[in-house]
C-alpha cells in the first residue's frame, strides 16, 4: 500500500521504518525546511526502548544520551530540599537513557537509510477520502493518491483538523506552558544531574549537556490565551509569569536567547495539552503519537509512546494482509485502555510541575523529599515504570 504520512518527527518515521518491513511504500511529508533540531531532554525506558531496540538503534542512542545519576530539588536560595538517585527509581539503568529528542529523531530516521521518500517544506492542505483511496492535495506538491494517510503531525496536528474536526473537540488545556532553551557555557554545571527549583506556579529545572552547553526547562502556570507563533509574546510570558523568582531564574532568564537570535532554532514553546479522541482513525485516515492521544510532557515519555503507537499501527496493518479496517480497530482496541491510562497518571502529576498555590507546594516538596528514602521511592514510583503493554510480534513482509 501508498502510506503518506504527515509528519517526519518520532512517530512518523517510526511507523514509516516498519512499514518499509511489511513491504508497504511510505512517503513521508514534513513542513520544516529540514528535520528539526532542538526541543527538550526525554527520559526513554519502556515499551518505548523495546521498540527503538528491535530497530537497532539502542546503542546510538546510548553512545549519544546521559544516564543521569540524581534530580535534585532546591530552594529559593538554593539549599537542598531532595535528592533522588535514579536508580533507586527505575532499578537498573541498562534499559533506560536521557537524549534530547532530536537526536532520538534523527537515529530513527537514519534508520530508514534513504528508503522512505520525504518530502520537506511542505504539508496537506485538503484531503478527499473517497473509500478506495485519498486524494490529497498539498500545499505546493499539488494532488497524489495513496492507500492510507497517517497524520503523525504533532499535538496542533493539521490531519486531525482536516479529517476530524477542530482543536477544541479534543484539545485538553492543563493550564501551563513549557519552555526549553539551551544556553552555552552557563554556570553553575552539575553533572549527570537534573536540579530541580519549584514556587507557587512554576517548576524550573536545569541540567548540564555536552559541549558546554546547559538545558533550561520552565514548566509555568497560565490560564490564559497561548502565543504560539509569536517569539517575542512567549518570552514576555515567561518573564512576567517568573518575575520575582529565586534561585537561578533571573540568570536563566538573561541568557534565554532573544527573539531574534540566529541560536533561537533551540528555543522551544507550546502549551502543555492532551489530546483525547473517542478514535483515531476514520475511513482511511489514522493518526499516532501526539496527534491522537498527546499524554503530555507531565506523563514523562511521550516520545517513547508515539514510538508504540507507529510500531503497533504498522504491525496491525501487517497481520491484516492490507485490511485497514480490521487493523485499525486492533490498533485502537490494544492501545486505547494503556494510553488513557498514561493519560490519567499525567493529570495527576500537573500540580508538581506547576504548583498552583502554595499548599500544592508544600506537597510536592515534601513528597520529594520521602522520595529520598528507598522504600519510599519504590513504593511510589516502582509500577510507573513498566509499561503495562505486550507489543504485538511483526510478521516482515
Amino acid at each position: 500500500m501508498r502510506v503518506l504520512i504527515v509528519g517526519a518527527g518520532i512517530a512518523g518515521p517510526t511507523l514509516a521504518y516498519w512499514l518499509l518491513q511489511a513491504g508497504h511504500e511510505p512517503t513521508l511529508v514534513e513542513r520544516a525546511p529540514a528535520l528539526r533540531r532542538g526541543g527538550y531532554l526525554i527520559d526513554f525506558w519502556g515499551a518505548g526502548f523495546e521498540v527503538a531496540d528491535r530497530m537497532g538503534i539502542v546503542p546510538r542512542l546510548q553512545r549519544q544520551g546521559y544516564v543521569m545519576t540524581a534530580a535534585r530539588s532546591v530552594d529559593r536560595s538554593g539549599r537542598r530540599i531532595a535528592s533522588l538517585r535514579l536508580d533507586g527509581i527505575v532499578g537498573s539503568t541498562e534499559r533506560y537513557v536521557s537524549i534530547a529528542r532530536s537526536d532520538l529523531a534523527a537515529a530513527i530516521y537514519d534508520a530508514l537509510d534513504g528508503a522512505a521518500e520525504l518530502i520537506l517544506g511542505d504539508t496537506v492542505r485538503a484531503l478527499d477520502d473517497d473509500g478506495q483511496r485519498v486524494r490529497v492535495t498539498l500545499e505546493r506538491g499539488g494532488e497524489r493518491d495513496f492507500d492510507l494517510v497517517v497524520g503523525a503531525d504533532g499535538l496542533h496536528s493539521r490531519v486531525r483538523r482536516l479529517a476530524f474536526g477542530p482543536d477544541q473537540q479534543f484539545e485538553d488545556y492543563r493550564n501551563t506552558v513549557v519552555s526549553v532553551f539551551d544556553v552555552p557555557g552557563y554556570r553553575p554545571r552539575d553533572e549527570l544531574v537534573a536540579m530541580m527549583h519549584a514556587e507557587v506556579g512554576f517548576q524550573a529545572v536545569r541540567v548540564s549537556l555536552r559541549d558546554d552547553l546547559t538545558m533550561a526547562v520552565f514548566t509555568v502556570r497560565h490560564d490564559g490565551p497561548v502565543p504560539l507563533d509569536d517569539v517575542a509574546d512567549q518570552q514576555q510570558l515567561l518573564r512576567k509569569r517568573l518575575a520575582g523568582a529565586g534561585w537561578e531564574i533571573p540568570a536563566l532568564l538573561d541568557a534565554m536567547p532573544p527573539a531574534d537570535s540566529s541560536a533561537l532554532d533551540t528555543f522551544y514553546f507550546d502549551a502543555v495539552s492532551q489530546i483525547r479522541m473517542p478514535s483515531w482513525t476514520r475511513g482511511r485516515i489514522a493518526l499516532v503519537g501526539d496527534a491522537a492521544a498527546c499524554p503530555s510532557l507531565l506523563a514523562g515519555q511521550g516520545s517513547a509512546l508515539a514510538m508504540v503507537e507507529a510500531y503497533v499501527l504498522a504491525a496491525e496493518l501487517a497481520a491484516a494482509d492490507g485490511d485497514h479496517r480490521q487493523a485499525f480497530a486492533r490498533y485502537q482496541s490494544r492501545l486505547a485502555p494503556f494510553l488513557e491510562s498514561k493519560q490519567q497518571a499525567a493529570r495527576r502529576l500537573g500540580s508538581a510541575f506547576a504548583p498552583r498555590n502554595r499548599l500544592q507546594l508544600l506537597v510536592r516538596n515534601a513528597t520529594m523529599a520521602l522520595m529520598g528514602l528507598p522504600k519510599v521511592t519504590e513504593l511510589a514510583m516502582g509500577r510507573s515504570f513498566h509499561d503495562a503493554i505486550e507489543l504485538p510480534a511483526f510478521e516482515p513482509a
